[in-house]
């Protein structure tokens, strides 16, 4: 059915148009006129029963009434004003909610509609600050964690898409996410001069999705790209108001892409199996499906809680010791600072995910046991490399689930008391001692703390590169 609004404006219409009253309306199909006011309204959705009455009483079909489109041009203005008055941008300026009256000029009610739309777009411009960006992913991140890392409607729905292009086994291919392109009506196009804000563009108007060259290293990214574009369609996102918005419009697409490449009934089946065998390991999921170790690692935290019964833990960790992603239900204590962020701030020394650092063979998985004020934990690290850096990524589990995981018997140890400072950040007395007021190094500071991002409909994308790509491809 469509929205209560349209529908409510599409009765009003016909009502009208038949020339009865409410009160005549609603006598006729056995409601009270004040009741099929609330409907016009849209404040209380009608049974099917009553529109099929409404629909006879007023001599239209009931695919008439339930049709998306609003009936006028005023009629659109109407709905759009009353949207735009609830949004939680226009309700924290503390106004009272304007009521287009019939005597309400179609100008006036016009320029109303325009001054929001240009409330909305500001506010937009302003979301991408720094401190509102990283609170929005604090939020995120804590409501994950209340659910376990697990999105079932999303494995559902991920599940639907892998059958339905005859997916059985083994890594996704690049012909089957073709498929499932095309079965939603979009052809995937490789560009080499895609906006550098922008790592795919979706073409709504033309059913395109454009992408990186074909010829760059590692299929999973590509494979990954097109289908978190996809996602977007299949999930039903709108152009985000706000960055938390966004932010859960990022994670939901970056998770059906994952749920794609490593689906549930399989992915499921391996990890049970390998746990059976006491032999749990993130490199043998990751070769199992053809993804990358991150990959598979986060993937492991979706499933691991739902489905094998152990609470986990996963970071990256850029050589520098900063904490760019990181996820826990059970218990291990993030580093964080005064508004619950975690990104950019130092992980312990001690922790695996900085110590494989200093391995000379980084080849294969570092493993260790690390005793903290909140528990003795197991990880498993692995070290790779970006454009820019180094980084590593870690799977972890309290001691005791230890015994599913290959690399158990490890004799590494550590011992990590931060966030006491004396743990790892102070420097050595002595050391101090010799060196302070005696040295004045220069500060590698990474240019996108300070860098704002570019304030288009989608934060960090530059909408005017973003336009002139399109234009430039729309005729091709």
């Amino acid at each position: 059915m469509t929205d209560l609004a349209t529908l409510g404006q599409r009765i009003r219409h016909f009502r009208n148009e038949a020339g009865l009253t409410l009160d005549q309306l609603g006598s006729a199909v056995g409601i009270a006129g004040s009741q099929l006011s609330l409907m016009e309204n849209g404040r209380r959705e009608p049974r099917l029963s009553l529109l099929q009455g409404i629909a006879g009483t007023v001599g239209v079909p009931v695919s008439d009434l339930l049709s998306e489109q609003p009936p006028t041009p005023r009629a659109a203005l109407e709905i759009e004003l009353d949207r735009m008055q609830k949004s939680a941008v226009y309700q924290g300026l503390g106004l009272p909610a304007i009521r287009p009256s019939r005597t309400m000029p179609d100008e006036t009610l016009a320029s109303l509609v325009g001054l929001h739309r240009e409330l909305a777009r500001r506010a937009r411009e302003a979301i991408a600050t720094p401190e509102e960006a990283r609170r929005a992913n604090t939020e995120l991140r804590q409501f994950m964690r209340t659910q376990d890392n697990y999105m079932p409607e999303i494995e559902e729905l991920a599940e639907e898409a892998v059958r339905g292009v005859g997916h059985v086994n083994g890594a996704l291919t690049h012909r089957s996410v073709n498929l499932m392109a095309k079965k939603l009506g979009f052809e995937l196009i490789f560009v080499n001069d895609l906006p550098h804000s922008t790592r795919s563009v979706t073409d709504l108007e033309n059913g395109r999705i454009y992408l990186p060259p074909a010829s760059i290293p590692g299929g999973h990214g590509l494979r990954s790209m097109a289908l978190q574009a996809l996602a977007h369609r299949l999930l039903d996102h709108q152009e985000p108001s706000s960055y938390a918005e966004f932010l859960r419009q990022r994670l939901e697409i970056n998770y059906f892409a994952a749920a794609c490449l490593m689906p549930l009934t399989q992915s499921v089946e391996f990890l049970s199996a390998a746990k059976a065998e006491r032999n749990l390991a993130v490199e043998d999921f990751r070769d199992a499906f053809g993804v990358t170790h991150e990959a598979a690692a986060l993937r492991f935290t979706n499933l691991a809680t739902s489905h094998l019964g152990m609470p986990v833990h996963f970071l990256r960790v850029g050589e520098d010791g900063a904490l760019y992603k990181g996820y826990e239900n059970d218990g291990l204590q993030l580093p964080t600072d005064v508004t619950g962020s975690t990104e950019g701030q130092l992980v312990c020394r001690h922790w695996s995910a900085r110590t494989a650092f200093g391995r000379a063979s980084r080849t294969t998985e570092f493993y260790q046991y690390t005793d903290t004020p909140t528990g003795t934990y197991w990880c498993s690290t692995q070290t790779g490399t970006a454009s820019s850096e180094e980084f590593s990524i870690t799977f972890g589990v309290p001691f005791a689930d230890s015994k599913w995981f290959r690399g158990r018997e490890t004799t590494n140890r550590a011992t990590s008391t931060c966030p006491d400072e004396n743990c790892c950040r102070r420097p050595a007395a002595d050391v101090s001692k010799r060196w302070v007021h005696k040295a004045w190094p220069s500060a590698k500071l990474h240019a996108h703390i300070l860098a704002p991002l570019p304030s288009g409909t989608f934060p960090g994308v530059d909408d005017t590169e973003l336009y002139a790509f399109l234009d430039a491809h729309s005729g091709e």
